[in-house]
């Protein structure tokens, strides 16, 4: 009898005490969700179609980590990093910091020919630290 009834209805129980009806035709398939995990991934997929590699900062309690991903391949083309040897000396936790990773990057990012890449905060304000290697990346020859 199930089996008649799951291609109708999915049921899906969002918590203990309310149950929410969805079409079938919505499961994408077994192990996918019905929703993306992060919204903005159609946008990152668009602006990679044409032709730009993205910066993406990852910012924890005491380093930064930057990268130019290239979307459309999937590969990691430049990376830079508070915890690599050329900082070892220096705070990590403060902007002084993050604009030396930003410029790091982005001499890295020109010396393999990447000129143009957007900026992705990934989820974090853009405040403090994540501005601080967004302008040192734009000092380094980046634009974006």
């Amino acid at each position: 009898m199930f089996r008649l009834l799951a291609p109708l209805l999915l049921l899906l129980a969002t918590c203990s005490h309310a149950l929410v009806l969805v079409p079938a035709t919505a499961h994408a398939s077994r192990a996918g969700a019905i929703t993306m995990k992060h919204p903005e991934y159609f946008t990152r997929v668009a602006r990679a179609e044409a032709g730009r590699p993205r910066l993406c900062v990852f910012r924890s309690n005491n380093h930064i980590y930057g990268q130019v991903i290239d979307d459309s391949q999937g590969t990691v083309l430049v990376t830079a990093s508070t915890l690599e040897e050329e900082s070892k000396d220096q705070p990590t936790k403060n902007c002084d910091a993050a604009g030396v990773v930003g410029k790091r990057l982005a001499e890295r990012a020109v010396a393999k020919g990447i000129e143009k890449v957007f900026f992705d905060r990934n989820g974090r304000p853009y405040h403090g630290r994540i501005k601080a290697l967004a302008d040192g990346a734009r000092d380094g020859g980046l634009s974006f």
